[in-house]
């Protein structure tokens, strides 16, 4: 059996950052260990696994037993944990919605999360004939150019939305919005209709249109959206296809505890 800290690939690695991730891969496999197994296992001397520990320890990611000074993983993994686990669950609850949403509009639907300044699609189901929409599953794209990004743009406070826009807005394509202002108007735009649209912002020939998911505090989860090519996938066409968009977030959100509002 390999140990711990041997990696069956030779990409460029940071020293200590690799010893750190493999001290809690030991710990993970073995509980309680001392500071000598570590090192021996690491095959490090006891004062580089000793500050590897008390950094980590800082940090929560491990803890110290007052008596016999052995190390075991911390709470703070608890956490670090848990938000994978909401993305897992998030798209978990999505996935029936979104293949439903796909098969209605006959195109590419996107689930996605806010992650930095970058929306992330972790979830993408196509049951389009055609199938001529790219695969976006794990890609970070720019918010203001996205649909999935203008949702979430739209419903943040505006200190957060200073801080994701404060980079620079980058163009595109010719038809990407780089002023402050113009997205402004949109947003009002957004939070009116309960959508967003673009129009080969991202990318020329493609269109898309999102919603936006809200959690149990009704705080904004996750977008999601239909695209598919501009020649097939209008401004008219995606007005159409925006109301079952907003439906399909809507049971999203309801199926992560917001109480979504019933109008008569």
């Amino acid at each position: 059996m390999p140990k711990a800290h041997e990696v069956t690939q030779s990409p460029p690695v940071v020293q200590s950052v690799d010893r750190a991730f493999a001290v809690l891969e030991i710990l993970a496999r073995d509980g309680w260990v001392g500071v000598t197994e570590i090192a021996r296992e690491l095959e490090t001397h006891k004062s580089t696994a000793f500050r590897l520990l008390a950094t980590l320890e800082r940090r929560g990611v491990v803890e110290q037993h007052s008596q016999t000074q052995k190390y075991r993983l911390g709470f703070a993994m608890a956490r670090l944990g848990s938000s994978v686990r909401s993305s897992l669950d998030l798209a978990e609850s999505a996935a029936p919605v979104c293949d439903r949403l796909s098969l209605e509009t006959d195109e590419a639907v996107n689930l996605a999360v806010l992650e930095g300044d970058h929306v992330v699609n972790i979830h993408q189901v196509n049951h389009s004939n055609s199938r001529v929409t790219a695969d976006w599953s794990g890609s970070h794209t720019d918010l203001h150019c996205t649909s999935s990004g203008k949702v979430f743009l739209a419903h943040l406070p505006d200190r957060i939305v200073n801080d994701l826009l404060s980079g620079g807005l980058q163009r595109h394509t010719e038809h990407t919005l780089t002023t402050r202002e113009a997205l402004e108007e949109e947003f009002e735009q957004i939070r009116r209709d309960g959508y967003a649209m673009t129009c080969e912002e991202l990318e020329i020939g493609l269109n898309a249109v999102a919603s936006l998911v809200g959690g149990p505090d009704g705080e904004p989860m996750a977008s999601v959206s239909v695209s598919a090519p501009s020649y097939r996938f209008d401004e008219e066409q995606q007005a159409r296809a925006a109301e079952l968009v907003k439906q399909a977030a809507a049971e999203i959100s309801q199926r992560l505890g917001y109480a979504v509002e019933r109008t008569a």
